[in-house]
């Protein structure tokens, strides 16, 4: 029996099972295209931010993006950065593309690649392109984030929202199929969870991509390479003898007078910054060293 992750008000359910075996699979050599360009537009945004990290993470980078990471890693190449990956194989993955001499080279010797979880307050960015859609407790994953940062540090993500596949959507509520994908979270509860774990001055945004395929089979290859339908009420045996082709016959129903078939996406960008500590004022107070600095620097 599938399970399902916590009740909170802001999440969509998932099967956890099914979002465990997702998990397992081997990365690609490649990460998928969209979320490549995704996070090209992602860092469009960071042209806005004065601010230069001295040290940032990248969250699962593999699938999240490499060819975005590449492009981190060229605009902050001063900088150390920390590659973090849930799976110890998506992480050797990531090692085979960026450890070694041809690295070093590549940037003259930096930046300084750390491989795991950093230490908590230790980076001045988190990045995360295209994964918190398929976490099971995002908002211990943003709590997560939210302690590896220094203070006044941010987090830029993306994530997928609720128009995602809607026209597949309505296609299998019309055949009486079980729903395709996932329930996606609303940005407006991005948001709120973002202050629930310890965020402030979230900055949360959105815009629709309609993508336009050719045949059918197209694009059940990219949906493939980009994730699994984790929806706890979705079909979970094996599919009977036609299926494929009754689906394939509806995505091509869906086809336009140039016989090209329209998905739309809907891309979720957040961003936040990291609060600093709240010192309390009691009638004995003991402050730390390190959050009197911090105090200090802020005033200064």
């Amino acid at each position: 029996m599938a399970t399902e992750n916590s009740s909170s008000p802001f999440l969509a359910p998932l099967d956890v099972a099914a979002l465990q075996h997702w998990q397992r699979v081997a990365a690609a050599s490649a990460s998928p295209w969209l979320h490549e360009e995704v996070g090209r537009r992602m860092q469009e945004k960071l042209d806005w931010i004065v601010r230069r990290p001295d040290a940032w993470c990248d969250w699962e980078p593999v699938r999240g993006g490499m060819q975005a990471h590449d492009a981190l890693a060229a605009r902050y190449s001063q900088s150390a950065v920390w590659v973090v990956h849930e799976q110890p194989a998506h992480q050797q993955v990531a090692r085979q593309r960026w450890q070694g001499s041809r690295w070093s080279r590549l940037w003259g010797g930096k930046p300084q690649v750390h491989w795991g979880a950093p230490p908590d307050a230790s980076v001045d960015m988190v990045w995360a392109n295209m994964g918190l859609h398929q976490v099971a407790d995002p908002q211990a994953c943003m709590h997560q984030w939210a302690q590896w940062l220094r203070p006044d540090g941010f987090v830029m993500f993306s994530a997928l929202g609720p128009d995602t596949l809607k026209e597949l959507r309505a296609l299998y509520a019309q055949q009486g199929w079980p729903p395709c994908a996932q329930d996606f979270v609303d940005m407006h509860d991005w948001g709120d969870m973002l202050l629930a774990q310890g965020f402030t001055e979230p900055i949360m945004d959105m815009e629709h991509v309609r993508l336009q395929y050719a045949s059918a089979e197209r694009l059940l290859q990219d949906l493939r390479a980009w994730g699994r339908n984790l929806h706890p009420a979705r079909f979970a045996a094996l599919r009977g003898k036609g299926w494929r082709q009754r689906l394939l016959d509806g995505l091509r129903g869906l086809a336009d007078a140039q016989g090209n078939i329209t998905v739309t996406f809907e891309i979720i960008y957040g961003h936040a910054v990291k609060a600093p500590p709240r010192m309390k004022v009691a009638g004995q107070t003991h402050i730390s060293l390190g959050d009197m600095r911090q105090a200090l620097k802020r005033k200064g």
